[in-house]
This record gives C-alpha cells, structure tokens and sequence, in this order.
C-alpha cells in the first residue's frame, strides 16, 4: 500500500497542511510538532484564540472541561471538546470538531479536525485523520517492548524509521473498535474499519475490514 502522506490524509482538514506537505512518510513528522505548534501559535488570531497559558491557544469556542489538564505546546481547534480528565501531555496539535473524551491521554500527536477519541484512550506520538474514530479503550502503542527504533512493515517491504517512539497513523475516516490495541508502527488506511478487541501491526490497506488479525474484505 501506498503509506505516503499525500495518500492517507486529506491535508484541507488540518492547519498542519503546509508543515505535514514536506514529508513523504508520516513518522517523518513527529519530531517537529513542537516547534510547530509555536510558531503556528504565534499567527493565531488573537479574536479567535486565547492563550490560556504560554504556548498553549485554546479556540472561544471550545469546550474544555475543567478537570482537563492541558500541558505547554497545545492548539485546540474551534469547537473542539475536551471532557473530565483529558490528559493532554503537550506537543497536541488538536483540530476543530474534535473529541477528547473521558480519561484520553494525548502526547505529541496531530489529530485532525472531527477526529474522536471519546473514552479512555491513548495516543501518543502518532497521527489521526479527518475523521478518524477511536473506540472506547483503544490505544496506541508507541514503544516495543525491546526499547529498539521501530521499523515499518508493508507487503514486504521493511523501512527503518530511526526512531524508538511511534504509534500509529489512521488514515481519514477510519474506525478502530473498543479495546484495541495498534501496535508501533501500524498504519490503516481511508475508510478502514478495525474490528474490536483487535491486535493490530504493520500496514492495513484502505477500504478494508480487519477482524482477528485477518483482512476479511474490501468495502465496496
């Protein structure tokens, strides 16, 4: 499967657009989104955003609530919510219509604009696409247990990343189901449903339906 950047999202639907453009692969990106995250900070429009903190722009029309809590290197787009005990570690570029739900954990992450991780999950280093859903409990495994840099699986193909921390990269409007676990390194690509309780590693074509480790079928 193709697994470039221009491939598995729809950049118009992240002020990321111009930053993610330079990278052919999306790991590729994760290093930068701190210094992202200022200097895009530092254009917002101030009758939009406030700054609620240094370096963290929270849009007027969010929602966050206040047992929330938002660390340095933060944007959280319009309309955005972020409910009880969101933990939200810093380096979170988050996108409007958004969900940061009940006990989710985020840390160096771009998610894109409608975007939902509602219910006790985490993700961390890692990318979610315009409309990408996570299920209650699912995660995002950003380290192997062996501490060794994460290589990427794809039909064959093996590239070395480089680096010891990534998690995953959910193309556009995939759906991951409840207490699933994506493994370092997974990608899914558009419109992928991810079946519950799923162990899943490697690359995962577009327009699929993955369940117990197998890929069951095309959506038409």
């Amino acid at each position: 499967m193709n697994i470039e950047i221009k491939e598995l999202f729809d950049l118009n639907h992240t002020i990321a657009k111009n930053y993610l453009s330079q990278f052919k692969y999306p790991w590729e990106a994760l290093k930068g989104i701190k210094d992202l995250i200022i200097e895009l900070g530092s254009k917002l429009d101030k009758n939009e955003f406030n700054e609620a903190k240094p370096n963290v722009w929270i849009h007027k029309t969010a929602k966050v609530f206040e047992s929330a809590y938002i660390g340095e290197y933060t944007i959280i787009g319009k309309n955005t919510e972020v409910r009880h005990s969101a933990f939200i570690r810093g380096a979170a570029l988050i996108g409007d219509n958004v969900v940061i739900g009940n006990s989710v954990e985020v840390k160096n992450a771009i998610i894109f604009d409608n975007a939902e991780v509602p219910h006790f999950n985490y993700v961390g280093d890692s990318i979610l696409g315009f409309h990408a859903h996570m299920g209650a409990g699912a995660i995002t495994s950003n380290i192997k247990s062996d501490k060794k840099n994460i290589v990427i699986h794809n039909e064959g193909n093996d590239i070395k990343t480089d680096l010891r921390k990534i998690g995953a990269f959910l193309s556009d409007y995939v759906e991951v189901g409840c207490n699933s676990v994506l493994n370092p390194g997974t990608i899914v690509g558009k419109n992928t449903n991810i079946y519950p309780l799923s162990n899943v590693r490697g690359v995962i074509s577009a327009n699929s339906i993955y369940k117990n480790g197998i890929l069951v079928k095309k959506i038409l």
